[in-house]
């Protein structure tokens, strides 16, 4: 650290910000993204957008063009990365996690799940899934809860609650806290018993990753913090990868559109919507 004296005039922190040139840190995004150094497996490096590492506690957000994957990979098993879509350039447009849950008959998501807007249209398809442990029903952690939990839960604090980090993420992308709906999350898995209670799963482990293809130009806030219905009385949050590059969205030659009649329906909702505006 320097020392007061050394950046108490506008010289000396000058000085002290450009002798950080050519440092490295473990949770700064790699800029540009192509020289990640271990690319996914058949992607090239050229084709990455966007590289980082997220350290538990903290948060990122990324605007992506339509066709783009995003993989996310819990480094340590104790990562959860909770999740919000909107429509890029239509903010009011977002991701409905009841809608996700009640339009495809499914709880939970995995492999060929769609993550579907308020509108009825797919933000987001899940095309590859080694965890299976998520969730679209708890949402994320709060203010009050992990002010009671753990001290505090502000975002400055050693135990920022999810919403207060998905407040700053969504200011950067010019949203409001009445913006913020209910969010997915990846990594940490919620099942719901045979009496309608709810039983926490955890993780399946170091190294899992969930991949999602964005069906529209979409802006993705993701906030990295420990599932609120983890059992554990301290807040423990591992690293979460975020790693995304060009790919193709889905066409009607895809599989995936036909999983299900409301799937059908929900990517001709979508398909129509992009045609009219041209981007498709």
């Amino acid at each position: 650290m320097a020392t007061p004296s050394a950046t108490a005039s506008a010289f000396g922190a000058r000085d002290h910000a450009r002798a950080q040139q050519g440092t490295k840190s473990d949770t700064m995004p790699v800029l540009p993204a192509s020289s990640w150094p271990t690319p996914p497996e058949g992607i090239v490096s050229e084709d990455l957008v966007w590289a980082e590492t997220v350290a538990g506690g903290s948060y990122t957000h990324k605007v992506l063009a339509r066709g783009t994957e995003l993989r996310l990979t819990d480094l340590t098993g104790d990562a959860c990365a909770h999740v919000l879509l909107y429509s890029a350039d239509r903010p009011w447009e977002r991701l409905n996690a009841a809608d996700t849950v009640k339009v495809l008959w499914s709880a939970y998501l995995g492999e060929g799940h769609l993550l579907l807007s308020d509108q009825g249209r797919v933000l987001a398809s899940i095309t590859e899934d080694t965890s299976g442990r998520h969730d679209a029903l708890t949402g994320t952690s709060t203010l009050a809860r992990n002010t009671e939990r753990y001290g505090d839960g502000t975002p400055q604090s050693a135990s920022p609650a999810g919403r207060e980090l998905f407040k700053l993420a969504a200011l950067k992308n010019g949203l409001g806290p009445r913006d913020i709906p209910p969010s997915v999350s990846f990594f940490q898995g919620v099942r719901i018993t045979a009496d309608g209670t709810t039983e926490f799963t955890g993780s399946a482990g170091s190294g899992r990753s969930v991949t999602l293809r964005a069906e529209q130009p979409l802006t993705a806030l993701i906030v990295n913090v420990p599932h609120p219905l983890d059992p554990r009385p301290t807040y423990i949050c591992g690293h979460l990868e975020v790693l995304a590059y060009r790919a193709r969205p889905t066409t009607p030659a895809d599989a995936l559109w036909d999983v299900t009649p409301e799937g059908r329906r929900a990517f001709l909702n979508t398909a129509e919507h992009l045609t009219a505006r041209g981007i498709a």
